[in-house]
C-alpha cells in the first residue's frame, strides 16, 4: 500500500476541503442569480452552470466553496448536529466514534450526499480503500456532480495502477469544474503517462 500512501495528501486535499472549517462557515455574499432561487436543487443547479463556465481559477474556488456549503446543509437539524459530533471526533483522532456516528447519519438520512462523502473520507483514512470506493459509488449515484468524491475515486484508482480508469475519473472531474488547477495538472500526467506506454 506504499502507493496509498503516496496519494494520501493529494486525495485529502481534493476531499476533505468539503468537509473541513465548514462547520461554522462565513458564507460568501450571495450571487443574485443563485440568491433568487428557492429551492437547494435550484440553488446547486445555478451553482454547477457557474462553475462550468467559470474560467477564472479563484472565482470558480468560491463557486465551489458555495456548492460544498450547499451539500452541508442536511434539512435536518438532528443529522447537522451528528455531523459536527463526527467532526469533533475525526478532529479528536477518535475515527472508530467518528465511524458510528456517519453510520447514524446515513441511516437517518440515506438520501443525504455529505454524509456518504464524509463516510467515504473517513474509511480511505482509516484504510478502508474498498469501502471507501463504495461509498463513492453511493455519493455520484445520489449526485453524479460531486468533484470531491470523483476526485477521492480518481486518486484510488490511480493508485491502484488503472490510470486509464484515473484518467477518465479526472476528466468527468473537469467536466464538472474545468478550471481547477490540480485536477488538470493529474489529467495531463496521466495522459503523458499512458501515450508513453503506448508508444
Amino acid at each position: 500500500m506504499s502507493a496509498m500512501r503516496f496519494f494520501l495528501p493529494l486525495i485529502l486535499a481534493l476531499i476533505v476541503p468539503a468537509t473541513a472549517g465548514l462547520s461554522q462557515p462565513a458564507e460568501p455574499a450571495p450571487q443574485p442569480e443563485a440568491a433568487s432561487l428557492t429551492t437547494p436543487e435550484q440553488r446547486l443547479d445555478a451553482l454547477f452552470l457557474d462553475l462550468k463556465k467559470e474560467r477564472d481559477e479563484n472565482k470558480a474556488r468560491e463557486l465551489a466553496d458555495r456548492i460544498r456549503l450547499e451539500w452541508q446543509d442536511s434539512g435536518s437539524a438532528t443529522v447537522n448536529l451528528l455531523m459536527q459530533s463526527a467532526d469533533k471526533a475525526i478532529t479528536d483522532d477518535k475515527k472508530t466514534v467518528a465511524l458510528d456516528i456517519l453510520d447514524q447519519v446515513i441511516v437517518l438520512a440515506p438520501s443525504y450526499v455529505e454524509g456518504w462523502n464524509r463516510r467515504a473520507t473517513l474509511h480511505f483514512q482509516m484504510g478502508n480503500y474498498r469501502k471507501s470506493m463504495s461509498d463513492i459509488n453511493r455519493v455520484l449515484a445520489i449526485e453524479p456532480r460531486h468533484f470531491g468524491a470523483i476526485a477521492g475515486m480518481a486518486t484510488m484508482l490511480e493508485a491502484a495502477g488503472k490510470n486509464e480508469l484515473a484518467m477518465r475519473a479526472w476528466q468527468q472531474f473537469l467536466d464538472v469544474y474545468p478550471s481547477d488547477r490540480k485536477a488538470q495538472e493529474q489529467f495531463g500526467e496521466l495522459a503523458e503517462k499512458l501515450a508513453g506506454s503506448r508508444t
